[in-house]
């Protein structure tokens, strides 16, 4: 919790092992109160908000094609790179700064 005037400082959190995650895939991580997806795009690690902006879908369960993930529910698609939305340009969904140290991934929170 967090008091006026006060700074809450973002952190990373070990989410997993590089392993984890084939290239061309994603996973989805609770972290606090986020549901983050985590994509390996060819060997790089992006994460975003896993919620789809159309109707909140499981990000993560879409397919990737290059750096686009497809929403399994009703195909929105999304740029995992830049967080922007293919089918409404000027939405984007949040992203987070991401680290591999030592074969594990972190995420900044």
């Amino acid at each position: 919790m967090t008091f006026k005037g006060e700074i809450e400082m973002a952190e990373f959190v070990e989410v997993c092992a590089e392993a984890d995650i084939p290239p061309g895939t994603g996973k989805m991580f609770e972290i606090g109160r986020e549901e983050i997806g985590v994509f390996n795009i060819g060997g790089k690690f992006y994460a975003i908000d896993d919620l789809c902006p159309h109707e909140g879908g499981p990000m993560h369960e879409g397919a990737v094609s290059g750096e686009i993930v497809t929403c399994p529910l009703h195909g929105w698609r999304t740029n995992v790179v830049t967080g922007e939305s293919l089918e409404l340009p000027g939405i984007k969904v949040n992203r987070f700064e991401v680290k591999v140290e030592n074969g594990k991934v972190f995420v900044k929170v």
